[in-house]
């Protein structure tokens, strides 16, 4: 066994589908932004009708269907997936309210602060040890949260909320006995009567936003089902190949192109305790980064004089 064997190719898929889902994700704020005219539940809702023909059409070109029956069947499956379903959509909720209402840095914010929450849940809910720089990035996150804390008189819930039921989603995510996209229809499948319901309700109490006489906006909330299923499942297929720690190590990737829409683009302020903020927290990402390939870069050393001892 030579050491291209040892450092086998998923964990590098991984890193693939992980980095191509936070690319998305980066630029997400333009498309919500250009529906900060409709509540942010009847996104949500439209984000989830929209995203199951995608989904299952992407079920249907993989050929796991076959999966989908078990899993219906399957209590324990299904109560995993309506947790992972309710956080996700918690989170979008948050995060299209957010952005309309110009908090967009906040949400950029709490994207940051997600890849260390993944790492404390790794430690906590999983045992994986955390090594000394990843306690000094937790840390400096902390330090981050206070800051920010005492800069506007109260904990930066948005941010917090949107870290928090991101992380939860990767974690159960990632222990749902079910495929990718099979589990990742499977929620959308959940989530669709409610969403239905929520959108008739609409349609019968008061004027929706979905219809002819906005064609414009019919076709950007048809968009969110795409742009919500596609990510999603590069972001599943991820999780599936790597460590709950790892996963957030490309994430930062699309904070850093949020917040920098936020600023140039949306022209949201950017004051000097957000600066030191996000200075800790890019220093606690850099932390934490480095520990990760210092951490694998030993283990594939030590992996190859291993067998090389055999």
């Amino acid at each position: 066994m030579n050491e291209s064997q040892i450092e086998r190719p998923e964990p590098l898929r991984g890193f693939a589908f992980a980095g191509a889902a936070y690319l998305f994700w980066g630029f997400m704020p333009l498309l919500m932004k250009a529906l900060d005219h409709v509540p942010a539940a009847e996104i949500v809702a439209h984000r989830v009708i929209w995203s199951l023909p995608v989904a299952a059409i992407i079920l249907v070109a993989m050929g796991r269907t076959g999966d989908i029956a078990p899993a219906l069947r399957s209590p324990r499956t299904l109560v995993m997936a309506t947790l992972t379903a309710a956080l996700i959509s918690l989170n979008w909720g948050i995060y299209i309210w957010a952005i309309a209402v110009d908090r967009t840095v906040e949400t950029a914010l709490g994207y940051y602060i997600n890849p260390l929450v993944t790492v404390l849940m790794g430690a906590v809910l999983l045992g994986e040890r955390l090594s000394r720089a990843q306690v000094v990035a937790v840390g400096l996150a902390a330090i981050a949260v206070a800051i920010l804390t005492w800069d506007a008189g109260g904990l930066p819930w948005v941010s917090l909320v949107l870290a928090f039921t991101f992380a939860g989603y990767g974690f159960l995510r990632k222990t749902l006995p079910i495929g990718p996209s099979q589990g990742f229809f499977l929620e959308v499948l959940i989530l669709t009567p409610p969403a239905i319901l929520w959108l008739g309700y609409l349609a019968v109490t008061g004027p929706t936003a979905f219809g002819f006489d906005m064609p414009l906006t019919m076709a950007l909330l048809i968009l969110c089902g795409p742009a919500t299923a596609i990510p999603l499942i590069l972001y599943a297929f991820g999780a599936k190949l790597l460590k709950i720690s790892s996963i957030g190590i490309m994430q930062y990737i699309a904070p850093t192109i949020i917040a920098t829409i936020a600023v140039f683009v949306f022209g949201e302020p950017f004051g000097a305790a957000r600066l030191v903020a996000f200075g800790f927290i890019w220093a606690a990402l850099a932390i934490y980064t480095w520990s990760m390939f210092s951490q694998r870069k030993l283990g594939a050393a030590e992996a190859v004089a291993a067998t090389s001892a055999r």
